[in-house]
């Protein structure tokens, strides 16, 4: 195990998932031997508002907000909040950015304008940067819930936890009865990211 703690930031927004991919990324880093610590910040979340939560992992990690410009990986749910977010993303750090764009509740039936392309603007601040339609690949899948399991399939290639383990956890931690499914929506965002 290295001493080194790696931190994954995950941003999106209220009923995306982003909550229990943060669960299940912390239980697989403390299966795997490591010290884990995780915040998140809810704000809004049911109504549709930003949700954060900084995973941090290694041999001992004192405390659980990564530091500014420190996040070695992003996983966004939404491509605004991936704009929002990647100024804490470290040099040579990496992305993993769902395309599905939100309009803000709070923003419907009013005169805004969502950024025009918001995934080039992380592309060109973070180049090792993996888009996925997670939302159409789990539509394709059966079931459009799944988004956050197939972005942390996705997210997976680029972290040395092993394949059995991220089993494990997940079909501990999924609704009863979508264990089998949410594997493949794992497998297929792992498949995605490997392209």
């Amino acid at each position: 195990m290295s001493a080194r703690t790696t931190n994954v930031l995950l941003v999106g927004v209220g009923g995306q998932g982003v909550l229990l991919a943060s669960d299940i990324l912390s239980q697989v880093a403390m299966e795997a031997g490591h010290d884990a610590k995780k915040s998140e910040v809810h704000g809004m979340a049911q109504r549709g508002g930003v949700v954060s939560s900084h995973v941090r992992f290694g041999e001992r990690v004192w405390s659980p907000i990564i530091p500014e410009g420190g996040a070695d990986v992003l996983l966004a749910f939404e491509q605004a909040e991936a704009l929002r977010a990647m100024h804490l993303v470290a040099p040579g750090g990496s992305a993993v950015v769902n395309t599905q764009r939100i309009i803000p509740p709070i923003a419907a039936g009013k005169d805004w304008d969502y950024p025009e392309n918001p995934l080039a603007e992380v592309r060109a601040r973070i180049p090792a940067t993996v888009a996925v339609s997670a939302r159409e690949e789990c539509r394709a899948l059966g079931n459009e819930k799944m988004v956050s399991v197939l972005l942390l399939g996705a997210l997976s290639a680029s972290l040395d936890f092993d394949e059995d383990l991220w089993r494990k956890v997940i079909r501990a931690r999924v609704p009863r009865g979508t264990e089998d499914l949410n594997w493949r929506a794992f497998q297929r965002g792992r498949e995605l990211a490997s392209a």
